[in-house]
């Protein structure tokens, strides 16, 4: 395989791995294609190694961590045609997944965790040709155990909060095996999902999710989402009702107000027409199920330039989210790169704020020095923290590369220097100080 053919898959590899976000398998080789019919061999690795300084708030040490995370992926999926101009396809995959060491600076893992289970079991049906008002594949019917997303991953980007069993204790277990960071399980547990239209145009997709993780609550949801897709960019508009939670997760999480609850999303992508030109946004309008938590809003705004004519092809952004006191942020995940929509590889998995009760302001800057080898800065602002008083407010820088090194490996080196405003003893998460915090982590995918 030629590196500017391989490229755009590892940086999908690396978008999945990372965080979550590819409805199937990132690597597959064909067993059997013939008389329309097609069964594939999926298997997806992914290995860390981090360290951290510092610790937060629900860990017992004070020294700093360094743990150790992995998980292998690997089952089987396929299609076969029908004489309609139809087709059917499923995917069955089972993961092993754990982390060693110390478990992560945020306390969440002990470094204990391992665990082999199902994955992915799902079937559907897609048109084909069967329905030409839709044009091809202009429906599709799916349903069972799989990944799902919306967008660009703000609200809704599989079910991948992976803790460990280091909050276990009092009837509770939250252990889904490890991995923390990498999100190694993604898949919803029950789902039924509905696509309509093409890859152009109104299209829509209908849905109904239930998760089977403690640390959502088990929730239930349902809703709606309608894309408008052309070459400026896509328009989105999407609903979200909760329909139901496990309630004794639910009251010692504080996420009763899921029950009832309903968002309503309005968001924008694409460069408006020019070229070199990125520009997203996204408002949330969410009235929570009960009084537990205030109804809120969350929005943000990016724009980003790529200066295609100079040396490396560097793209500068930047980007204004606020998020109200009380908002959900669901299932958001690691979708189009880092920050997106995790801020800050320190802030975001380990000391807060996670999306909610908070104004980020991000830039970001990236090139690529060649063909295989990106680089990229982030910095990130968390101000009016805690309702308010500034008690998680602080700063961080992150270094990174993604770096194709094979055709079977892919390496993701990265560097955070995160400064808190003030310690866990001042109403902030890290325990002992506010000194910066010195992060590393090292990401490798193989592909197979």
């Amino acid at each position: 395989m030629k590196n500017n053919k391989l490229i755009p898959h590892a940086r999908r590899l690396l978008a999945a791995a990372i965080t979550l976000s590819l409805a199937g398998p990132a690597a597959a080789y064909n067993l059997y294609s013939e008389n329309g019919g097609e069964l594939n061999l999926d298997i997806e690795a992914v290995a860390g190694i981090f360290s951290s300084e510092e610790n937060y708030l629900y860990d017992d040490d004070r020294g700093g961590a360094d743990w150790q995370e992995a998980y292998i992926k690997y089952g089987v999926s396929g299609s076969q045609a029908l004489a309609s101009g139809s087709s059917l396809f499923g995917g069955l995959n089972l993961l092993s997944s754990g982390t060693w060491g110390d478990g992560d600076a945020g306390g969440f893992t002990s470094g204990d965790e391992s665990e082999t289970d199902l994955e992915d079991a799902y079937l559907g049906w897609r048109s084909g040709s069967l329905l030409p008002a839709l044009g091809e594949n202009g429906l599709e019917f799916s349903f069972g155990r799989q990944n799902f997303s919306i967008g660009d991953g703000f609200l809704i980007n599989g079910d991948s909060l992976n803790l460990g069993d280091a909050l276990n204790g009092g009837g509770y277990d939250f252990d889904r095996g490890g991995a923390y960071w990498l999100a190694a399980r993604k898949a919803f547990d029950r789902t039924a999902v509905a696509r309509v239209g093409g890859s152009d145009g109104l299209r829509a997709d209908l849905f109904w999710i239930e998760s089977d993780n403690p640390a959502q609550a088990d929730m239930e949801l349902a809703g709606i989402n309608v894309e408008h897709v052309a070459v400026a960019g896509t328009f989105g508009l999407t609903y979200i009702e909760g329909l139901d939670v496990d309630d004794k997760y639910a009251d010692a999480l504080g996420l009763t107000h899921r029950d009832g609850q309903e968002t309503l999303s309005l968001r924008y992508q694409g460069n408006a027409g020019v070229e070199n030109l990125f520009l997203s946004g996204e408002y949330v309008d969410q009235q929570q199920g009960d009084d537990s938590r205030p109804d809120a809003d969350a929005w943000y705004l990016e724009a980003g330039w790529t200066f295609a004519d100079l040396p490396w092809s560097p793209s500068l952004n930047y980007r204004y989210a606020d998020f109200d006191e009380g908002f959900d942020p669901l299932f958001f995940g690691f979708n189009r790169g880092y920050g997106t929509w995790f801020q800050g590889e320190v802030a975001a998995n380990y000391a807060g704020p996670f999306n909610s009760d908070a104004t980020v302001q991000h830039v970001g800057i990236k090139a690529s020095p060649s063909e295989t080898l990106s680089i990229g800065a982030l910095f990130f602002d968390f101000s009016d923290t805690a309702a308010g008083s500034g008690a998680l407010d602080g700063q961080e820088w992150d270094l990174y590369a993604e770096w194709v090194v094979s055709e079977h490996l892919i390496l993701s080196p990265l560097v955070g220097f995160y400064t808190p405003d003030n310690s866990a003893a001042d109403g902030g998460t890290q325990l002992g100080s506010d000194d910066t915090n010195t992060y590393a982590q090292l990401i490798a995918i193989v592909p197979f």
